[in-house]
């Protein structure tokens, strides 16, 4: 049995070395699509600039070949299109239809381009516009759900192309031109059945072959099924495949009545595997996943798929890791087939293990990380070698490649609603690999989704801790991000959330929080207000060190409204409570904020004796950014005060340090130009 990549949406086969491009038939449709790029559109015709890109549709029910005909246009007119081919599937494998939101961010990643986590879809599909403005792409739709997808996807340029994949017409789109496919010519059809079973077989009997293309209707899908059961049977002649498929009784057509012929060769264990594929997030299977829904091991699974891509029941994935594709032909009739023979107990326990099985690798992924932690060593050690990644690059890699199925992971759990316990450990261990790999700014766009996702849990499940901590994660993204007003209404909600779980921290942090939005939105009497409700709570339990940062927030918000002298008072606070708690570096940037504000308040000897002695404590936390900034500082002060000579001294010490760390000197000359 040959390991064939085989699209069974298509008819592409991607090793076969005696085609040049793999791809067999539909001659016409693809002059005529071609045809149809160069042809003049109806703004043209009138005298005007065609004001958007050109759409033609590929249109045809799953397994005629649709997405194969869309590949190989695009492969054939690439060179137009020197920016690229983009690619986006706008339904899920079981025809759900895929939120607007997430293609433009999708394909806004594809570009490089990052768009604000938690941006609407109005901004996100703005954005991906401005992006395609001055670029020359094609744009391949794939399991278009409706017009308005396209609609909010298409560039606003003629440059750009658009290749929609649907089953039915685009009923509001202009100037669309559709392609309607049938089956395959009987040339090509036949020839894709040797592809699989050798010329000896089809050379024998070619009448038995041509019968066996009319009863799978040329389609591709069921010819490539059909290919499959062949080369698993070297002894069988296509003669006795027709057989088998004229005395199929399914009713769904030519594709129906193939999928059963094959689903029911295989033995009892694979076809319960297979059935249960279609629980994979996304459509998308890897060998853990499978091994975890049937309950098997993972170099098991992997030999099962394999054999799968040989009958044509799975697609293999082009990816750095063993990843396999089930066809959107074939996800429905496994869904259904699944309903029919596994009790909804056996499936929910097969959803189970499969997310406990990636709570654990998400774990394990995040632990690799971990090198100078002894504990995380160490439990990484006790995990099963199969869980374990050798080293955090194959860690990142695997994240990366398994990140739209881990995603989609997520979505399908919350949505699930009796697997929250489960949903809600995935997504916390989903959310410290990708922080851990990506970075927080990097991974943002994702962690956005995901935080609303533990907010829906939290809030059908009635947790008001995890609420809180939802909302406060979704609003500090909001705050990064400009949408102050946003985060400022998720902070107050986060409070109610806090208050109502008694959760102190939570309470803390979003009364500070509160206060921090009010400042950035220039409300600087209500920022001080909401800075001392929170040092009150930080105070009535004792928490001095996170006192004493409050107290400097509370300052800030003073000296912005010109209440130096209250600033002041605060400043001295924080500076006591940073001294308390033996925080060096905190202790040297409070006194450096405290001359700043006796400078502001008219008082430059004490800003003079303050700085010096921020320089003291900056030069014992080997802080040189901030030792450098001071000395600045201090020679702009001397000058004022009638001291040349003692602020030359001070700038030639600051330029010393400059030269040491060229890296920082432009943040340095930043930060003093500031006072």
């Amino acid at each position: 049995m040959t390991d064939q990549a085989v699209d069974t949406d298509g008819v592409r086969l991607s090793q076969d070395p005696a085609a040049e491009s793999g791809f067999l038939g539909r001659t016409r449709e693809l002059k005529e699509l071609r045809a149809d790029i160069e042809r003049a559109g109806l703004d043209t015709l009138s005298g005007r600039k065609a004001p958007r890109a050109r759409v033609l549709l590929i249109a045809g029910r799953p397994g005629s070949g649709r997405t194969a005909l869309a590949e190989e246009l695009a492969a054939r007119v690439a060179h137009d299109y020197p920016d690229g081919v983009l690619r986006t599937r706008l339904s899920e494998p079981d025809g759900t239809r895929v939120p607007v939101e997430r293609l433009a961010r999708e394909l806004l990643t594809a570009l490089d381009r990052t768009a604000p986590p938690g941006a609407d879809e109005d901004d996100l599909t703005e954005a991906l516009r401005t992006a395609l403005a001055d670029r020359r792409v094609l744009l391949l739709l794939d399991a278009v759900a409706d017009a308005e997808q396209v609609d909010a996807l298409l560039p606003d340029t003629p440059d750009c192309l658009a290749v929609a994949v649907a089953e039915g017409p685009l009923t509001g789109i202009a100037d669309v031109r559709p392609c309607t496919l049938g089956g395959l010519d009987t040339k090509s059809a036949v020839e894709l059945l040797s592809r699989h079973t050798g010329s000896v077989r089809i050379t024998v009997d070619p009448r038995a072959a041509e019968q066996l293309v009319e009863l799978c209707q040329a389609q591709p899908a069921a010819l490539t099924l059909a290919g499959g059961w062949l080369a698993a049977r070297p002894q069988a002649a296509v003669a006795d495949l027709a057989k088998h498929v004229h005395a199929e009784s399914d009713e769904s057509g030519a594709l129906g009545r193939v999928f059963g012929l094959v689903y029911a060769s295989l033995p009892s264990t694979a076809a319960r595997m297979l059935r249960l594929l279609s629980l994979a997030p996304a459509g998308l299977v890897d060998p853990h996943t499978a091994s975890a829904l049937a309950g098997c091991s993972v170099s098991g699974a992997r030999t099962t798929l394999d054999g799968f891509v040989a009958h044509g029941l799975l697609r293999a994935v082009d990816s750095a890791l063993p990843e396999y594709e089930v066809p959107g032909c074939l996800h429905g009739r496994l869904s259904a087939l699944a309903r029919r023979h596994d009790r909804p107990a056996e499936l929910q326990l097969a959803r189970a293990r499969m997310l406990e099985r990636t709570v654990r690798l998400l774990q394990s992924c995040r632990a690799v990380t971990e090198t100078d932690n002894q504990q995380a060593r160490e439990k990484l050690q006790a995990t099963p070698r199969d869980l374990r990644f050798p080293h955090p690059r194959a860690a990142a890699d695997w994240l990366r490649a398994r990140r739209p199925a881990l995603l989609a992971a997520a979505r399908l759990a919350v949505a699930d609603g009796e697997l929250d316990t489960l949903a809600r450990r995935l997504m916390s261990q989903l959310v410290r690999a990708m922080v851990a790999h990506f970075g927080t700014r990097a991974a943002a766009p994702d962690l956005y989704g995901i935080h609303r996702l533990v907010l829906d849990v939290a809030e059908r499940r009635e947790l008001p801790r995890e609420k809180a901590a939802a909302l406060l994660n979704l609003a500090d993204l909001d705050a990064r991000t400009g949408r102050t007003a946003e985060a400022l209404v998720r902070y107050r909600a986060a409070l109610d959330a806090g208050r109502e779980a008694k959760d102190p921290y939570a309470t803390g942090r979003a009364l500070e929080s509160v206060g921090g939005a009010h400042l950035e939105l220039g409300d600087y009497d209500r920022a001080a207000d909401w800075f001392g409700r929170a040092l009150a709570e930080r105070l009535a339990r004792d928490e001095r060190a996170d006192a004493a940062r409050v107290y400097g927030r509370l300052a800030t918000a003073h000296t912005y409204a010109g209440r130096y002298g209250e600033a002041v008072r605060a400043w001295r606070a924080a500076v006591a409570g940073h001294r308390k708690a033996g925080d060096v570096a905190a202790h040297a940037r409070a006194l450096a904020e405290l001359a700043r504000v006796q400078e502001y308040a008219g008082r430059p000897e004490e800003s003079l004796r303050t700085c010096r002695e921020a320089v003291d404590w900056a030069r014992r936390a080997e802080d040189v950014r901030l030792q450098a900034a001071l000395h600045l500082r201090l020679a702009d002060t001397l000058d004022r005060l009638g001291d040349p000579t003692a602020a030359g001294l001070e700038r030639s010490a600051a330029e010393r340090m400059l030269r040491e760390e060229p890296a920082d000197a432009c943040e340095i000359r930043s930060a003093v130009s500031e006072d």
